[in-house]
């Protein structure tokens, strides 16, 4: 189809399926192609463009003054009649055409709108390229052609597979397909389609991939068995296809035969309102596919302008194959004269032309779903916008070299290529069209959904939309009520290979499976997951443990000798009744104080013992409680100190009781000058004295602190004093166990002195007693956890302090109280204690 005009524009569109194709050589005179199998929704965008030309023309504030014309080809679905139109096109020697009765021979385009295939723009656009030809294709969908070094002056009104593979993964993410199966077609459409795919697939981290097939041309009924069968046996419910509609018929057959129901088709625009699958026969397995559709527009004045074509408009005697002639034998199903040998007698018609559209059914005047042919009259006004705004630049001011401008006479593509990356328009259907860096227009698909309805027909609805805009980036809205799955529960379909992993686990990958296939670990104690599919535990806090359900952290048991448990109120209680003991001994001996007994031990050392063991009883209580710094360092140093003075006591008591035996020996008197009320006051201070100062520098150079340990138990924090240094500690334990040996060993030599004076012996028993204690107190600190290692310390507090109680005075207690008979001077001098 051709129209003259000022500037001609090219087209290059699909008319017929089949061609038979004789000769490909370039001689003088090769011999024209033939097609057959007339294809009306191709011959209507050609028809789209013819009327967007049309439009353009009488459009004053378009191109003004400058008359649009066209040279439409069609490529018979081949790439080398495709090829071959567009060299004629760019080069203006195709012989065949004539161009009114006035000019013969069509003049060279400036621009081609077309080739509706992937496979053909590569070809065609990679030698329109290298002379910088325009080419705006309103179906070649393959991302390859984003390549601005191989194809610089291609463009496309369609959006790349590259933002239809992301739309299709969006979708797969709204709906938690996270295992689908993948089939494509074996040219470059699906196997460019497949490796953007499983690229974007990869780091969108959406979901993997269960199979991934390659669909054969023609009928391949082994190789589409094999297929069918490892989708029958895959757990993938989800299946993908980039393909064309006549690969998926061959597919479907197959898929019918073995009766492969319950999958989600999702449809590539390529074969989403492919009209040859929605049949009956298909339907049950084809219900509610999913598919990516071209932008549907609206076209006015479209219908009118379609109704007008006429034959007699287009004949020419010369070329009896115009389109509209074949349009109009294959609509009215007559021939022209002269017809075909046979074909009268057949019983055929001839053509009027004055036959009447809309009185026969064609698809021709069906413009409810107009999506290739809205991306053609987007593509007519991309090159007529890009020329109008060459036309009005100023001279001096354009972008050329010299700030030179480009004009009608001298127009070249390569100029028009530059405006067209600048082009900006808004169609009246309200989409705007401008092309990117890549060459692509602003991307833009509907959602549709294959709806079966009750009666057996097939509706194909709107669903939704995804699209990217400057602002906000890629959006997709999809109306889920609207939506008909064709499954038992009407609900979209689970297709996933292991079901998500909820908190409290983790992701464990198995070992040469796809990512979408794991396992799910729970966390280990003291980590938790709080996510859905969290490929790792996290730990915790280290005041924090898992929760049972290791879904959340919660604040760590604390544990130290507490006042409000059994174990803190029974020691408190011990030592509390071991110092009220020891005050109502000490207010018994006060009250006694006058009596041989009282008086005959050295009441003095025996009231300062009392109160020693009253303060070693006290002390205990520092090592109950939540430890403090304070607590920390002054149990220890209460401790220490009050049995150094306890343990110095008794040492002095030992030492008088042996001094004064040898001085009741003749000339013995020399020694007790040594150990006189003075000098058992210093003796026991100076001994006391020696553990307070050990005490401070301890605690002034490394002080015991408290400590949150949580080496015990993971879960718990037990809190402690740490001693701060381990040889302060020793020496302080070390100077008490010296003192009670040294005390032990005096008290054992007078343990055979006369009955007058064999207090030694309580006192021998008393410091066998605490030694013993202490001796198993290191052992049973050292190997006792937690809190329990404070009270191992207050039970061996108390126990010495107790047996040192019980063995010194219990005896006398029980004469001064219960035998106050032998509490007599000739008592005690007779038998003694």
């Amino acid at each position: 189809m051709h129209k003259a005009g000022d500037v001609v524009l090219g087209g290059l569109f699909e008319i017929h399926f089949f061609s038979f194709f004789p000769d490909l050589s370039f001689t003088s005179d090769p011999q024209p192609p033939t097609c057959h199998s007339f294809d009306t929704p191709g011959f209507r965008r050609a028809q789209t463009m013819a009327f967007a030309v049309d439009e353009i023309n009488r459009n004053s504030n378009l191109l003004p003054n400058v008359t649009l014309g066209y040279s439409l080809y069609d490529n018979c679905i081949k790439l080398g009649i495709g090829f071959r139109a567009a060299l004629s096109l760019i080069s203006g020697q195709e012989k065949q055409i004539v161009l009114e009765e006035t000019c013969v021979g069509a003049p060279p385009v400036l621009g081609i709108v077309g080739d509706s295939s992937s496979t053909h723009s590569i070809a065609i656009s990679t030698v329109l390229g290298l002379y910088r030809v325009p080419m705006v294709s309103y179906f070649a969908t393959c991302s390859c052609l984003s390549d601005r070094q191989k194809f610089p002056s291609f463009f496309r009104t369609i959006p790349s597979d590259a933002f239809q593979v992301r739309a299709m993964i969006q979708i797969l993410k709204h709906f938690g397909w996270t295992w689908t199966g993948l089939l494509v077609s074996d040219d470059d459409y699906g196997l460019h389609a497949a490796r953007s795919f499983q690229s974007d697939l990869a780091q969108s981290g959406g979901g993997c991939l269960a199979y991934f097939e390659i669909l054969p041309w023609g009928n391949d009924p082994t190789e589409l068995k094999r297929i069918v069968d490892v989708m029958k046996k895959s757990t993938a419910r989800v299946v993908i296809v980039f393909s064309h509609e006549s690969l998926m018929m061959n597919l479907m057959e197959e898929v019918v035969r073995q009766n492969v129901t319950g999958l989600q088709w999702m449809a590539s625009e390529a074969w989403t309102a492919a009209t040859v699958l929605q049949t009956p026969q298909l339907m049950p397995y084809l219900g509610g596919t999913l598919g990516i559709a071209i932008r549907r527009g609206e076209i006015p004045g479209l219908r009118e302008f379609l109704l007008q074509i006429r034959p007699d408009q287009h004949y020419n005697n010369s070329n009896g194959n115009s389109m509209v002639n074949q349009f109009w034998e294959h609509t009215f199903q007559c021939r022209f004269a002269p017809p075909p040998a046979g074909w009268m007698e057949a019983g055929g018609t001839l053509c009027t032309g004055q036959e009447d559209l809309e009185e026969v059914e064609t698809e021709l005047l069906d413009i409810s779903d107009l999506r290739p042919e809205y991306n053609v009259y987007k593509a007519v006004y991309a090159l007529a916008y890009a020329l109008d705004d060459m036309l009005k630049c100023e001279s001096g001011r354009g972008p050329f070299s010299g700030h030179s401008c480009s004009n009608l006479k001298r127009l070249e593509p390569w100029q028009l290529v530059y405006y067209l990356e600048k082009v900006n328009f808004t169609t009246p259907f309200g989409d705007q069209v401008a092309f990117d860096e890549n060459g692509d227009a602003l991307p833009i698909y509907d959602i549709m959904n294959w709806l079966w309805l009750p009666d057996g027909r097939t509706e194909v609805q709107n669903v939704g939309e995804v699209k990217r805009s400057a602002f906000k980036g890629e959006e997709l809205t999809i109306d889920e009520n609207k939506i008909f799955w064709n499954h038992e529960s009407k609900k979209p379909p689970r297709s996933v290979c292991s079901e998500s992993c909820p908190p409290g686990t983790r992701i464990a990958r198995k070992k040469g499976e796809p990512e979408c296939c794991f396992d799910c670990i729970p966390c280990s104690e003291g980590k938790i997951s709080n996510k859905t599919d969290s490929t790792e535990c996290t730990s915790c806090p280290e005041d924090f443990w898992s929760s049972p359900q290791r879904d959340h952290c919660v604040p760590k048991k604390t544990e130290f000798l507490s006042y409000h448990e059994p174990l803190g109120i029974c020691l408190t209680a011990a030592s509390l009744f071991g110092t009220c003991i020891c005050a109502v001994v000490l207010g018994i001996f006060v009250y006694h104080r006058k009596t041989p007994i009282v008086r005959a031990n050295n009441s003095e050392l025996s009231f300062q013992l009392l109160l020693s063991l009253k303060l070693c009883f006290l002390c205990s209580l520092l090592f109950i409680g939540r430890p403090a710094l304070w607590t920390c360092q002054l149990r220890h140093a209460a401790f220490g100190i009050s049995f150094v003075l306890c343990v110095s006591c008794i040492l002095v008591k030992t030492m008088v009781v042996l001094a004064v035996f040898k001085a009741s020996k003749p000339g013995g008197g020399a020694s007790l000058k040594w150990f006189g009320a003075v000098q058992q006051r210093g003796t026991v201070i100076v001994l006391t004295s020696i553990q307070a100062a050990i005490c401070t520098v301890w605690i002034v150079s490394a002080s015991p602190a408290p400590h949150k340990n949580t080496q015990y138990q993971d879960d718990k924090i037990v809190y402690e004093c740490v001693v701060g240094s381990t040889v302060g500690f020793a020496v302080l334990l070390g100077y008490i166990g010296s003192l009670a040996i040294l005390s032990c060993l005096i008290a054992f030599m007078a343990r055979n002195l006369p009955d007058s004076f064999n207090e030694a012996k309580l006192i021998t028993f008393s410091m066998l007693i605490f030694c013993a204690v202490w001796v198993a107190f290191v052992p049973a600190y050292i190997s006792s956890p937690g809190k329990y290692s404070d009270a191992v310390e207050v039970f061996a507090i108390l126990a010495s302090s107790f047996g040192l109680l019980l063995a010194l005075f219990g005896p006398k207690c029980y004469i001064i109280l219960l035998r106050p008979e032998r509490n007599t001077k000739k008592s005690i001098m007779g038998r003694g204690i």
